[in-house]
């Protein structure tokens, strides 16, 4: 299964980055593989819709659960149609969120 998690960085100690369609990086965590890449955001600089925007390319990269500090009210509705599973989490590292898979 794929997680993806906002990051402030491109590291396994950045930060969880409050701004889900505005953050800098996800990480996105592959439970089989063990394996963590970082993609920077392209969505984050745009002037609207960068949450759905967002959503969507990780919904390409075959992600299944999100977790994030917050969901935008645009947001939300896209995860559930795509059937993507949201957890809240808050003030952790990555390797922190990963470690509680």
């Amino acid at each position: 299964m794929k997680i993806a998690i906002p990051s402030e960085g491109n590291t396994l100690d950045a930060q969880i980055d409050s701004r889900f369609g505005r953050c800098a990086f996800f990480a996105i965590y592959d439970t089989d593989t063990r394996k963590t890449d970082f993609f920077p955001n392209s969505a984050k600089d745009s002037s609207e819709g960068a949450g759905p925007a967002a959503v969507k390319f990780i919904a390409s990269k075959g992600v299944k659960t999100i977790v994030a500090a917050e969901f935008g009210g645009k947001v939300k509705p896209l995860l559930d149609k795509l059937q993507i599973e949201m957890i809240n989490e808050n003030g952790k590292n990555i390797s922190k969120i990963i470690q509680q898979f």
